[in-house]
């Protein structure tokens, strides 16, 4: 089996969107209702979610009209929001089939499909051409990519001249063993984390100049604990959320990143880089 296939097969659901739909009646929404808002709980498959995803966009500041690149789009969450909230046009790219397809329907669902492009592929080798998009971005995506110097020279390539790029990863804070299984891998074969410096200097490497570096331990500690407030309060999970992706090993996934979070090993961390 490749590489590239195991990790795709660790995010396989197996029927993802049957499962968001089946979950509309509990939210009092069917696919003509559902919204951006009612879908984020469980489209934007990285610590913090929305609030993330928001802190990280006001930091790009992206001008309008933008072409967006997002790298390792997942079902795409994060790029139908910058898309209806900025009205930007946005192609997303990410290795797992399934999240591709799914993430096509939801663009459906919620009339965006003229402003958000989702193809299947590697982020390696991607089918754009030099020198195409005005800004970019990946959530969540490095931790399962050996070859950062390849990645982000890849991502140079297709970027414009004075283009903006922006990381949100999960990136390690120092030595010690992980505890698995983590959302982005079930053991360490396909968990490929690197430090802040790594990450620097592969994007340096490519050509980008780093504009600023955020370390987002403390707001992802928060998070947690406000969602497992929340979750105790409604004494049950909400009908969508990150257990729809996960299914039944979501909490210990989730728990052994808060611990291996806790036990300063792993930190989320955000990246903005430009290019000259």
């Amino acid at each position: 089996m490749s590489y590239d296939k195991s990790v795709a097969d660790h995010y396989l659901h197996g029927s993802l969107l049957n499962a968001i739909e089946n979950a509309l009646p509990a939210l009092g929404k069917t696919i003509e209702t559902v919204t951006i808002e009612d879908l984020a709980a469980v489209d934007e498959f990285h610590v913090g979610g929305r609030i993330a995803t928001d802190n990280l966009f006001r930091q790009l500041n992206f001008s309008k009209p933008s072409y967006l690149l997002d790298v390792g789009c997942g079902l795409g969450g994060a790029a139908r929001y910058v898309a209806s909230e900025y009205q930007h046009l946005v192609a997303g790219i990410d290795l797992t089939p399934e999240y591709i397809e799914t993430g096509n329907t939801l663009c459906h669902w919620l009339n965006l499909d003229s402003h958000v492009s989702l193809v299947e592929g590697s982020a390696l080798s991607m089918p754009y051409a030099d020198n195409s998009f005005d800004g970019g971005y990946m959530l969540h995506v490095g931790m399962n990519i050996d070859d950062k110097v390849s990645l982000f020279a890849e991502i140079y390539r297709v970027l414009k001249p004075r283009a903006v790029f922006g990381v949100y990863d999960i990136m390690r804070q120092k030595d010690g063993e992980l505890t698995y299984p983590v959302p982005w891998a079930t053991d360490s074969r396909t968990s490929k984390l690197a430090t802040p410096r790594n990450y620097t200097e592969a994007l340096e490497q490519a050509g980008f100049d780093i504009s600023h570096e955020n370390n987002r331990r403390d707001f992802s500690l928060d998070f947690f604990k406000k969602m497992r407030e929340k979750a105790e309060s409604k004494q049950g999970l909400p009908p969508l959320g990150l257990h729809i992706l996960m299914q039944q090993s979501a909490a210990n996934k989730i728990g052994n990143m808060l611990e291996n979070i806790k036990n300063g090993l792993i930190a989320p961390v955000e990246i903005i880089a430009l290019k000259p």
